[in-house]
């Protein structure tokens, strides 16, 4: 049954351990701009060739369809990607396409479109609505950190960080040594700033002179590095969760700690007033009860519905995509008390969007071109959320500063949640080791000269805080305009009726809300 956008966990800005525990991407700088358009001409020529939508279950009015572009856009003959896309078709008279993303980074369009994308409909009356799996995503040469057993690590037993924190860079280096392994050649071209410039092409291989976008939680990331990359040809541009543009993983770290633990906080004073909930009706025992029942799995998993452990980081991960919808708390409910009277994972682990494991060597098609939707890796969400978060950060803590500072991060993670910090102190030292990454975002995303862009910044958010919408209208410049959701969830779409029929007034007739103004909490959606 297809879901309302405001319950889905693909839109999301968050530090997945997910299944591989604390996996690392060896990945490199994005490639050098280049700006020898000649070399780019056979990209921006070609044309989408509409078709349905391979697989079982899938909306018969959603098309599916792919464009190619280059491995390294500066080496462009070296090798090619094929990347996956989904649209509706306009039902009005055609004015062009509205690309959306979904957010991550490592979220898939394809699926996300497949059973959110009636959310859309209304912006048919005029554009076709087109979606896409980011490079190392999904269907477009997914990246992969292969089994736990090559690259299990501090999050699956959180006590290693405080006891052993050399066995803990020893576990980085050989979780970096899997990911490159299993992720194939796009692994040193993942990342924001290649990514634009793929969207670029699909501009041109749209037939749109300019790019109309929505973007959500990390998509507005994606979104702030295009109209910096390519101001000209910004359209009607929408950003929806907005993303932080300069503050290091670190501080997004405890940032996003405190947002989920505030969540689940009010997820808990709502479960115990339910006779049903497994916690019991005691507010306080209940939060209490949640962090022994993370430690109890930490010390024992069980089995998850693909028979691989499934550990206390593991429900850390599917719990904090729950929380990011009000709408989700009776699953979660549901999911939760099956798990603790029976040991039954199969609900709680559907909120962390995992696919199957496919026993492959290495991820994705070798020639670049799409893989079937069936052999998708286990781990392609925070294997890709990890790439790309790497990529797009140029800081790099050495060793000694992972040793001399672990106790400390520990204790302030720890502080902001004590269910979310570990799992968000991974973001700490993902990177650790690895290449810097591009300074672009951090030094060049700011005070752009393109139409107006809008940003929505939702109050009471608990993966992008109301405050990284202040900032980074403050780093777009002029361009700039805020419409203040005064109501809670992740992102504002698709959980209030007025931020919805602002942003799609905007998009469909160029009807933008003053700058400043403002959704009440009234207006949200039951």
């Amino acid at each position: 049954m297809p879901a309302k956008l405001s319950t889905r966990p693909m839109l999301r800005r968050c530090a997945v351990a997910g299944a591989a525990g604390i996996v690392l991407l060896g990945t490199g700088l994005p490639g050098a701009m280049d700006d020898d358009k000649p070399d780019l001409d056979r990209f921006y020529r070609q044309q989408v060739d509409w078709a349905k939508c391979p697989g079982e279950g899938l909306p018969k009015d959603m098309q599916c369809g792919k464009v190619t572009v280059p491995l390294d856009y500066a080496h462009p003959k070296a090798g090619t990607l094929d990347l996956a896309l989904a649209r509706y078709r306009a039902t009005g008279e055609k004015r062009g396409s509205v690309l959306l993303n979904f957010g991550g980074p490592g979220g898939a369009g394809t699926p996300e479109f497949a059973s959110g994308g009636k959310e859309f409909m209304e912006l048919t009356d005029g554009y076709d609505i087109v979606t896409f799996d980011p490079r190392g995503v999904g269907r477009s040469s997914p990246v992969s950190c292969g089994d736990r057993e090559e690259n299990i690590g501090v999050a699956d037993n959180g006590t290693e960080v405080d006891r052993h924190p050399q066995t803990v860079l020893k576990q980085l280096r050989r979780a970096a040594a899997a990911c490159a392994r299993h992720s194939g050649p796009v692994l040193p071209h993942i990342g924001t700033v290649n990514a634009s410039r793929d969207m670029d092409v699909m501009r041109a291989a749209l037939g749109d002179k300019k790019l109309n976008y929505l973007g959500f939680s990390y998509g507005t990331r994606l979104g702030a590095v295009y109209a910096a990359q390519f101001p000209e040809k910004v359209g009607r541009m929408v950003l929806d969760g907005v993303d932080t543009l300069t503050e290091p993983l670190t501080e997004q770290g405890v940032a996003g700690a405190q947002g989920q633990q505030k969540a689940l906080d009010d997820f808990v004073n709502w479960c115990v007033k339910d006779i049903a909930c497994p916690f019991g009706q005691d507010a306080r025992e209940a939060r209490k009860q949640v962090v022994r029942l993370v430690e109890s799995l930490d010390e024992n998993p069980v089995p998850s519905a693909f028979g691989e452990p499934f550990t206390g980081q593991d429900l850390v991960g599917a719990i904090g995509h729950a929380l990011y919808s009000e709408e989700l708390w009776p699953s979660l409910e549901r999911g939760l008390a099956s798990l603790i009277e029976d040991g039954d994972t199969h609900t709680i682990e559907s909120f962390a969007g995992r696919a199957a494991p496919t026993g492959r060597e290495e991820s994705g098609d070798p020639d670049g071109g799409l893989v079937d939707a069936e052999d998708i890796p286990l781990d392609n969400v925070p294997a890709a959320l990890m790439a790309i978060n790497c990529a797009d950060d140029p800081d790099r803590p050495t060793a000694g500063q992972i040793v001399r500072d672990l106790d400390r991060l520990r204790a302030q993670y720890e502080q902001a949640s004590p269910v979310f910090g570990l799992y968000r102190l991974t973001e700490v030292l993902m990177c650790y080791g690895r290449p810097r990454g591009t300074e672009f975002i951090r030094d060049e995303v700011k005070d752009v000269d393109t139409p107006k862009v809008l940003l929505v910044g939702t109050r009471g958010d608990p993966a992008t805080p109301y405050r990284w919408t202040e900032e980074t209208a403050r780093r777009l410049g002029s361009s700039a305009v805020v419409l203040d959701n005064k109501g809670g969830g992740h992102t504002g779409y698709g959980s209030s009726k007025c931020v919805h029929n602002k942003v799609d007034a905007f998009l469909l007739y160029g009807t933008l809300p003053p700058d400043g103004s403002s959704c009440g909490v009234e207006e949200d959606r039951e």
